[in-house]
């Protein structure tokens, strides 16, 4: 973008941290590509400041909507007006769009954008057994996704047995067919292993499961776009595993993001 004026529409990412996020500068360059005269920017908010932040934000008429990202895309929820199917099924938001008169649509994409990502690097989630380390607003999207896209087998592994537990129920009741299980830190045994986590986001992280029991037949795959190698993935590279990290999570949606948010999307919004 060449020029920013007063008829810019301005867009935002929430997160905290947020020096690692890739998508304004995504969203940027197809908004040029477009000829579309909008900008999107990073805006870092902590968890007590959220519920301020997106009060002032219904007042900014030249604001049309934001990204959410760690921590933020289950406390964000509660804050929409409005939620697509989709949204309202996971529990979390991704994508808000801001309406003229100052309403909040929230919906999800991340899973979406993650399968999207998978397929797009040739590997196909239907028929596999995947591990899935997480229980937030981006693993209950994948979760959803990859039942959606087929997978015959997902076992999900959290610190709270009990959110893990709460959110498989959610997904087998939705897809009755699908095999099911609560899991540990042990990922052995399955096609995909995935982390839906934020660990390995920060310096001095824990890791999210047990890499000594990686295999090297399995694919281990990330949500973290920065770092692009990050423990896990150099970990599992070392165990001879195929790695896929963030990167393609975020390109498989960015268009659908930039539609949701300039009022293009096809997806529609329900009352909470």
């Amino acid at each position: 973008m060449t020029t920013i004026s007063g008829r810019t529409r301005v867009f935002g990412i929430l997160a905290d941290p947020v020096h690692h996020v890739k998508t304004p500068q995504a969203i940027n360059r197809l908004f040029e590509a477009q000829g579309f005269d909008g900008v999107m920017v990073p805006l870092h908010v902590e968890p007590g400041a959220l519920a301020t932040t997106l009060q002032a934000l219904r007042g900014i008429r030249n604001f049309d909507g934001f990204i959410v990202t760690v921590p933020h895309k289950i406390a964000v929820v509660c804050w929409c007006d409005e939620l697509t199917i989709d949204a309202r099924q996971v529990g979390a938001v991704n994508v808000v769009r801001r309406t003229a008169d100052g309403r909040l649509i929230g919906g999800i994409l991340d899973g979406d954008g993650f399968v999207h990502g998978l397929r797009a690097a040739g590997i196909e989630p239907a028929g596999q057994s995947v591990y899935l380390a997480g229980a937030g607003g981006a693993a209950s999207a994948i979760a959803f996704a990859l039942a959606k896209a087929g997978v015959h087998r997902l076992t999900l592994a959290n610190r709270s047995a009990d959110k893990a537990r709460s959110l498989l129920d959610r997904v087998v009741d939705a897809f009755p067919s699908l095999q099911g299980a609560v899991g540990t830190d042990d990922p052995s045994g399955h096609d995909l292993v995935v982390n839906a986590t934020s660990l390995g986001l920060r310096p001095g992280d824990a890791l999210p499961l047990d890499t000594g029991r990686l295999e090297a037949r399995q694919i281990v795959a990330e949500i973290i776009m920065d770092p692009a190698l990050t423990p896990l993935l150099a970990a599992a590279a070392d165990r001879g595993c195929r790695t896929h990290a963030g990167a393609p999570m975020l390109a498989g949606q960015v268009q659908l993001m930039a539609a949701f948010m300039t009022g293009q999307s096809t997806a529609e919004p329900q009352r909470p």
